[in-house]
């Protein structure tokens, strides 16, 4: 073949290349819109099965028109980066929904009708430096004029994305929300300030009782309430107080008769403890319980008892020296995904909870009913006096306290299977004219009941795993535990919705540094007695001092003396020098607090900045004599 020859073959090959390459882009272009490999340890930007389902299952269109003020918010890098996320994300869910996704992009400039609509549709604008208005957020609409709301796309929502625009097309998808009876001790509506905040104009609801709001009818039980109304599909019992026995009557009637419940009791409710009575009022009580239903449904509780967890225990400051580290408090837990069912749907996808003071949940002997864990402790845990905790609530103290039994105990249960009646004997304190006219007492259940039980009240507690801000004039909550996801995946369950499930705690990642907290709480426990009797010989010695300088007399009262005798001024110096000493052991001690954690700390150091290169350096320097070895071998051939 001629040279002219294969420099047309190779340039016709360059060419068909190229056309090859076009081609191929322009396929993978329309065909792959919605392919993508998520390489994240969770598959935070998969879309998930439950937004699969709900798209997939949409009967009427649903318009999504995305407010976002392109131009003004180009000199922002951060917010752009999240707004190409959330324009790839609602792409995505057109392109699954079949066309019954619509969307519409909206750029409302400054002074213009779009800007009008945005305003008036409720989204929040966030200022400029020049003055104007960002506007970054989300209106949904359906066929019958229902209409959701994202204000504005919070970054610290970023994570909870996908949950937020699945749960607001859920809503829109569903007009007829299921209704949730509240039966409650707590001021769930009102917040920690209960009734008295409320009059103030200064009450906020707890964020889950706010989420619930949200996505059901919520109908909270009158305190004297006799009956559960017909039309509540899941009864959620929070902390009750002391319930009379025709209203755990009929409570075990709604059971009974297929009503699902969902119920939280408490050994030492701490936001019980929180709420301020009205003048006149008392504070509900720390412990609940409901003795007779639970026998009934096969569970024992003692809200005698709080669990203590070694393993588990939250780590707390309890000084305002910063210098001094943080301890570790046993009855304030922090659960992981070892501590949950991974088979059950309320707990499968589960990645935190924070609770504080739980109590334990145990199957009753010989009991007609399943009684299945979905939240467990440790093996280093035990069962602690509640009321001792209360009178003494010192971490140190009850770390001493916890002797761990192995037992992993169960903080939280599924109650499934048949089951019979709490009242045999028939309705307690229901007069007997009453009685004829009421509905016929079951006395076994219709079918298998479905109850989930949690043994703690003070995951509804905000400041246990969300922080609540003021963004542009709406509060937007950030979580950083999954109490809210416990809850919201429990109703959803037991009123037969579970397509949002898999949605709420995907985002969730908080990776903490278990080893060195391991290693923090192992130094605690070695070196803090050392550390509290130092400095309290260290209280001592500055008061005994201060005393001489001033010249007290033994009784701690001033002398008239101005003029320290030579004893005296030798006991100062000795002081002063035990000062210096003791100050000395107590710096020794907390840098033995610190000393395995700063270790770490330099050895991955050293791995990030030196060990890396210096692996490349002798690679680079092995390949080199290999090269210059098998050059010299070629040549002497």
């Amino acid at each position: 073949m001629s040279p002219l020859s294969r420099r047309v073959y190779a340039i016709a090959a360059i060419v068909l290349a190229a056309v090859i390459f076009v081609a191929l882009n322009i396929a993978a272009d329309t065909s792959l819109t919605t392919d993508r490999v998520d390489l994240t340890e969770n598959g935070i930007y998969s879309i998930s099965q439950g937004t699969k389902h709900i798209l997939s299952n949409l009967d009427e269109p649903i318009t999504l028109k995305f407010y976002y003020s392109k131009k003004i918010a180009s000199a922002y890098a951060q917010i752009n980066s999240y707004a190409s996320r959330v324009r790839d994300l609602l792409g995505e869910y057109q392109a699954r929904s079949h066309g019954k996704i619509i969307i519409e992009e909206i750029d409302p400039e400054p002074f213009t009708p779009a800007e009008d609509q945005a305003s008036a549709a409720g989204l929040s604008g966030a200022p400029t430096d020049t003055g104007d208005l960002v506007y970054f957020g989300l209106v949904g609409t359906n066929t019958i004029d229902g209409k959701e709301v994202i204000p504005f796309f919070s970054q610290d929502r970023e994570p909870y994305l996908e949950y937020d625009l699945s749960s607001l097309v859920y809503r829109l998808a569903t007009p007829k929300k299921p209704t949730i009876g509240v039966i409650s001790g707590l001021p769930l509506a009102t917040g920690p300030g209960g009734m008295m905040a409320q009059m103030q104009g200064r009450s906020q609801p707890f964020t889950i009782y706010a989420e619930l709001t949200k996505t059901y009818t919520t109908k909270m039980l009158e305190p004297n309430f006799a009956q559960i109304p017909s039309d509540i599909d899941v009864l959620m019992i929070v902390h009750p107080g002391q319930l009379t026995g025709q209203q755990q009557y009929a409570i075990d009637q709604f059971v009974l008769r297929g009503g699902r419940a969902l119920v939280f009791v408490d050994p030492n409710s701490e936001v019980a403890g929180q709420s301020q009575p009205m003048m006149g009022e008392t504070s509900g009580p720390s412990s609940s319980s409901l003795p007779e239903l639970f026998r009934a449904w096969g569970v024992i509780y003692n809200p005698s008892k709080v669990l203590g967890d070694r393993e588990l225990a939250q780590r707390v400051q309890t000084s305002l020296d910063p210098r001094n580290p943080a301890v570790s408090y046993p009855i304030w837990l922090h659960l992981g995904t070892a501590n949950f069912d991974s088979k059950d749907q309320i707990t499968s996808s589960l990645q935190a909870l924070n609770l504080a003071s739980v109590g334990a949940l145990f199957p009753l002997a010989h009991a007609t009913t399943t009684f299945s864990p979905l939240v467990t402790s440790s093996n280093q845990a035990s069962l602690l006096d509640a009321m001792a905790v209360k009178m003494n609530p010192r971490p140190q103290d009850l770390m001493a306290q916890v002797e761990p039994t192995g037992e992993r105990y169960v903080i939280a249960a599924r109650i499934s299977g048949p089951a019979k009646t709490a009242f045999p004997a028939g309705p307690p304190g229901v007069p007997a004219d009453a009685l004829k006219k009421a509905p016929p007492q079951l006395k076994t259940s219709v079918g298998p009941i479905n109850v989930v039980i949690m043994a703690d009240s003070d995951l509804f507690d905000d400041r246990f795993w969300v922080r609540v801000e003021n963004v542009y004039g709406h509060r937007i909550a950030a979580p950083f535990a999954d109490n809210a996801a416990f809850v919201l995946n429990a109703i959803e369950n037991l009123s037969g919705s579970n397509d949002l499930i898999s949605l709420r705690t995907r985002a969730t990642n908080n990776r903490p540094f278990t080893v060195v907290q391991d290693l923090q709480a192992h130094a605690q426990a070695e070196f803090q007695q050392e550390a509290d009797a130092l400095q309290l010989q260290l209280t001592d010695t500055q008061s005994r001092l201060h005393a001489l300088e001033q010249g007290s007399s033994a009784n701690g009262q001033p002398t008239n003396s101005t003029t320290l005798t030579p004893e005296q001024q030798a006991e100062i110096q000795r002081f002063k020098r035990q000062l210096v000493d003791t100050r000395t052991q107590l710096r020794d001690v907390q840098h033995n607090l610190r000393k395995e954690v700063d270790a770490l700390g330099s050895f991955l150091a050293f791995v990030n900045i030196a060990l890396v290169p210096i692996l490349v350096a002798i690679f680079a320097i092995v390949v080199a004599i290999l090269r210059r070895r098998r050059r010299a071998r070629a040549l002497a051939f």
